[in-house]
């Protein structure tokens, strides 16, 4: 799981937060002071939410769930896509559609209807059509293409949703919390914590901060998968170990119901292991004092 100083947050410009007219005022606990009108973020708990994050997010993915990752920001839509390829978690970098979580048969239906255009395609079945016929098809692909192929892949609900400025994707939030899905979040400091599960106080504008948070969050899936095939490789030969003559119980202790697995998960949230102090942070209040923070705000100049 890769580690992140303080020193590659303060250089990266997590730290940098809104105007002092649009804060928040349940950001306060994160907030460590101001600047020119400017809030300044406590990089000590960046650093604790980033841990809980990865923490959490590597059991996820090390129980077979995945992870949708969600932001539409033009400035972090390319982050976003590289997590997506680098873990194989589904993604969305457009517009949320409505539903794409609450209303998901209908959203597979769409993508269904998506393999079908790409068969038709494929087999030449298009060019026989008229001319128009044609041209309202391929604009339909194009579209469907352009608003879910980042889920294509995403044949069930996520066991958790990553979220870049949750104040921007609401609909997702609202959508994630009526169904139980954890959230985490990366907040600036016009945003509500009440609304994630796992808060992640950092500049969510600029293009170099949420690279260094969503790389982190990506390394912990990526350990995560890595847990998983080993453990696969692994059971068939404690199954074998196990087997004998005696039958196998074909009704045992089943699992608790999906949603009630998700509604488990989301109260463990805040106990879960990982949850970081000072000392494992190992940065302290005056080491934030002391550093030479830059006055003006990087406003995803990139």
């Amino acid at each position: 799981m890769q580690n992140v100083t303080v020193k590659e947050l303060i250089d990266a410009g997590v730290h940098f937060g809104c105007p002092v007219s649009r804060w928040n005022p349940k950001m306060r606990p994160y907030i460590w002071g101001r600047r020119n009108l400017i809030h300044i973020m406590d990089l000590r708990e960046t650093l604790r939410g980033l841990i809980r994050a990865q923490n959490f997010l590597m059991h996820v993915a090390a129980d077979g769930n995945q992870v949708l990752w969600v932001g539409t920001k033009r400035q972090v839509k390319g982050v976003i896509r590289s997590a997506g390829e680098r873990t194989g978690m589904p993604i969305v970098t457009e517009r949320w559609i409505g539903g794409t979580l609450t209303n998901f048969s209908v959203i597979r239906s769409r993508l269904r209807r998506l393999e079908e255009l790409e068969q038709l395609e494929e087999n030449g079945g298009m060019a026989e059509l008229p001319k128009k016929m044609q041209s309202n098809l391929r604009r339909e692909k194009k579209k469907i293409e352009r608003n879910l192929a980042g889920i294509r892949e995403m044949t069930s609900i996520p066991g958790a949703v990553v979220i870049v400025d949750p104040a921007r994707e609401h609909n997702a939030v609202r959508e994630a919390r009526r169904l139980g899905v954890p959230l985490v979040g990366i907040l600036d400091t016009d945003c509500d914590p009440s609304l994630v599960d796992i808060v992640i106080p950092g500049n969510d504008d600029a293009l170099k901060s949420v690279r260094v948070l969503i790389e982190g969050l990506a390394g912990a899936v990526e350990e995560g998968c890595q847990n998983r095939k080993v453990l696969a490789v692994e059971a068939p030969g404690k199954g074998d170990q196990g087997s004998g003559d005696e039958p196998r119980p074909t009704r045992g202790n089943r699992p608790p119901p999906a949603g009630a697995r998700r509604r488990q998960t989301v109260h463990a949230l805040p106990g879960l292991p990982g949850t970081a102090s000072e000392e494992e942070i190992g940065v302290a209040p005056e080491d934030v004092a002391s550093a030479d923070l830059p006055i003006k705000r990087d406003d995803a100049q990139e």
